[in-house]
């Protein structure tokens, strides 16, 4: 891995003409929506191309949210409205629910082997070509137990096939990097059975270890810019160093750095990605800030071993500000790695 790789968690903003589309698709044909998706993620990859990424995806331009639309590939569920706050400030209770109406199932897949194989179409030569997918406990928090699915747990291990089978297609059509998120995990490790989160991460990945670059992305929740877990490294360890991964991302620049010594133990066992860019403030960082940021980071994780991303994915960041984010922090990388 070259050093201070300068890489993206998965989505990006949908351009406005996207959003207005969305709510009008009554109005367009299949063409249509085919040729607006494709613009979409021209435009995606043009910013990130444009900016000097390492790393680009597709940024996640025909999810609804990045892990929302995954709910249209799951046969046995159907949208639940009732449970869902519908003012009020913005937060996760207004988020979309769904009801297991039958067995879980994904017969098609879960869609992220489309959007890889239009990525790798339209992409020019010289990034690396990233996919991000959902883990299972994370798919899990918008389904409501039921008397066969009696808990949580219960639908994530329902799920845990339909994404593993989901990462062993993304390899079989070419896909060399792909990130599992798992926010759900590092929101709640505070008070869930992190051994526990391990075994169903692991289980998951397992076909795919070895055969692709694999990381796994953990936060503290981005929905409208808002967090929602308990903002805290700490109860991750240690036990998730034992997480198959060849790379870890972790949101660091909303949390003002804290606990970035904790980096050091993961770094002893895996790549690290740091989230160095907030994407949750549209304070644009300067390069001097990035490249001051990075010293940071390299005080606990060697360059060889350091990635540099945003904190989460950009969807909730406006287009204007993720371009100039995203060029800012390749330029501070680029001026740190000139120093190495």
């Amino acid at each position: 891995m070259s050093p201070i790789r300068t890489t993206v968690v998965g989505s990006y903003p949908f351009p406005g003409w996207l959003e207005f589309a969305t709510q009008n698709l009554h109005k367009f044909g299949a063409a249509d929506i085919e040729e607006m998706i494709e613009d979409a993620v021209i435009a995606a990859i043009h910013d990130q191309v444009t900016a000097g990424l390492d790393v680009i995806t597709d940024g996640e331009q025909t999810r609804l949210d990045f892990n929302l639309s995954f709910y249209g590939f799951i046969k046995g569920i159907e949208h639940n409205e009732t449970e869902t706050r519908k003012f009020g400030p913005a937060a996760h209770d207004q988020r979309g629910k769904n009801n297991i109406v039958g067995e879980l199932s994904a017969p098609n897949g879960l869609g992220a082997v489309k959007e890889f194989t239009r990525l790798k179409k339209l992409a020019p030569a010289g990034p690396v070509l990233k996919a991000s997918v959902p883990g299972p406990y994370t798919l899990s928090g918008r389904l409501l137990p039921n008397n066969n699915y009696k808990d949580r747990y219960s639908i994530t291990e329902a799920l845990l096939p339909l994404v593993r089978n989901e990462l062993e297609a993304l390899v079989a059509a070419g896909c060399t990097e792909i990130t599992v998120d798992e926010p759900s995990m590092s929101c709640y490790a505070y008070k869930e059975d992190t051994k526990r989160f391990v075994d169903i991460f692991n289980r998951t990945v397992k076909p795919v270890v070895g055969k692709c670059y694999l990381s796994t992305h953990l936060c503290f929740g981005n929905f409208k810019g808002r967090p929602v877990g308990y903002r805290s490294i700490k109860p991750m360890l240690p036990d998730f160093l034992d997480m198959t991964v060849d790379e870890i991302h972790i949101e660091m620049a909303n949390r003002e750095f804290a606990e970035i010594e904790l980096l050091k133990p993961f770094a002893e066992k895996m790549n690290v990605a740091v989230g160095i860019i907030d994407v949750k403030n549209y304070y644009i960082e300067t390069v001097d800030d990035v490249a001051d940021r990075i010293k940071k980071c390299l005080q606990f994780v060697p360059a060889e071993k350091l990635s540099v991303a945003p904190d989460c994915g950009l969807s909730q960041t406006a287009r204007w500000a993720s371009r100039q984010k995203l060029a800012n922090m390749v330029k501070g990388a680029k001026k740190i790695r000139e120093t190495l």
